[in-house]
């Protein structure tokens, strides 16, 4: 019984010690891990805010290529019946949706909803702008037509998705 109690006061105190030593090693590995997570997060936004920056640019860019006015004025060149100005314009939509669609990875999915929805909604608008044209009429009124829609709007699509474009980057940075 002696021996048992001897024993115990040897292996009690050195519980106590091998205990407090797994916890001063855990508490400095895990500073150390939250401080390597923290530096790894640090790098990685100083590589993706810059690209994070050039979307939002490139999308700024593409709504304001695709609004009316500047898609008008940009490829009208008076020589066009209303059906290929309007085939015209929409490859032109197209492309610059189809060149600007990865940028959607750097963004929120509201805003990006509405980038396409902008775009769609032109879409619809020149489409119905140009049927409701005679076929022999000139790119020259369809233009006016879709000046006359966009005015008649409540709201543009594309200047509503362009405010949330820089809402989302004035949140951001």
């Amino acid at each position: 019984m002696d021996a048992t109690i001897e024993f115990a006061k040897l292996i009690l105190p050195a519980a106590i010690v091998l205990y407090a030593m797994y916890l001063v090693v855990k508490s400095f590995l895990d500073k150390e891990l939250q401080k390597h997570s923290l530096e790894v997060r640090g790098k990685s936004i100083e590589t993706v805010l810059p690209n994070r920056l050039h979307a939002y640019e490139r999308v700024c860019l593409f709504l304001e290529r695709i609004s009316p006015n500047n898609l008008i004025v940009r490829l009208n060149n008076g020589k066009y019946t209303a059906g290929e100005f309007q085939q015209i314009m929409l490859n032109e939509i197209r492309e610059e949706y189809n060149h600007n669609v990865s940028q959607q990875v750097y963004m929120s999915d509201e805003a990006w909803d509405m980038v396409k929805s902008a775009k769609e909604d032109l879409i619809v608008m020149i489409n119905d702008a140009a049927s409701s044209l005679p076929k022999d009429s000139s790119n020259m009124d369809l233009s006016k037509l879709i000046f006359e829609k966009t005015i008649e709007k409540d709201s543009d699509p594309i200047q509503d998705a362009l405010k949330a474009v820089k809402q989302e980057i004035r949140q951001t940075f």
